[in-house]
């Protein structure tokens, strides 16, 4: 989990190739258990000044997934960010998907390093302090001692709680970094660009439904959306 075979020879993977590379990667995790409460996402974004050039595609990219679900209520989302000089900021829960989509609207990118390991401690400080049923982290860059990364994920993954690392462009150490993550949590690595930005849209609301509703929601949801929802629910039958 978290991990995938690289094609033969020099030529780049596809974007479709790295769809199933993901999607494979999310078959094997465990659907969330009914718990009769309402589910829980961290949504996690790098908002260093390294990402000013896609962070309009990035805003619509979560309001997508926040609109799909609002759709089907039962999922509470939090917001947590990180830029500038040592700041890093996280949003009360809240299941009003509009007033977080204004919040992350009103976030500018600044320059700064990378702060995946204080995402990667509140991640787990929640889990522990009541439960989390998938984390989403969108970024591209790690700047961080992957050792001291790898300690705290594998804690996360320990909790129970998949950590779905979405990675921008092609940055070799934050790959490694990022598949490790999602290994030791038993979560799942894509990469994505400007050619896949709806495929990305589809998986990360088709990850917020599957947190919220499990299997029975993710499959009225991909009878409606088709495409990589499709595939993605395919999988974890």
């Amino acid at each position: 989990m978290g991990k995938s075979i690289k094609p033969a020879g020099n030529a780049a993977p596809s974007p479709s190739d790295d769809v199933d590379r993901f999607l494979a990667d999310v078959r094997a995790m465990p659907p969330p258990a009914p718990s009769g409460r309402r589910g829980r996402l961290v949504l996690a974004m790098d908002a260093t000044l390294s990402r000013q050039p896609s962070w309009d595609r990035a805003l619509a990219i979560q309001s997508e997934m926040f609109e799909e679900t609002g759709k089907i209520g039962g999922l509470d989302v939090q917001l947590v960010y990180f830029r500038g000089f040592d700041e890093c900021r996280a949003s009360k829960w809240s299941s009003d998907t509009q007033s977080l989509a204004r919040l992350m609207a009103g976030i500018r990118c600044m320059g700064g390093n990378t702060q995946i390991l204080r995402v990667l401690k509140h991640v787990r400080n929640e889990a522990v302090a009541g439960k989390v049923n998938a984390c989403v982290y969108i970024g591209d860059a790690m700047e961080e001692n992957i050792d001291q990364l790898a300690q705290v994920a594998g804690e996360i993954g320990i909790l129970g709680v998949p950590v779905f690392m979405f990675q921008e462009g092609r940055n070799t150490t934050a790959e490694s970094g990022f598949r490790e993550i999602a290994r030791l949590t038993r979560g799942a690595y894509f990469r994505f660009g400007e050619n896949s930005a709806k495929v990305l849209q589809e998986l990360l609301a088709a990850v917020a439904v599957y947190a919220a509703g499990g299997f029975a929601a993710l499959a009225d949801h991909s009878a409606k959306r088709g495409g990589a929802v499709t595939h993605l629910l395919e999988q974890l039958k």
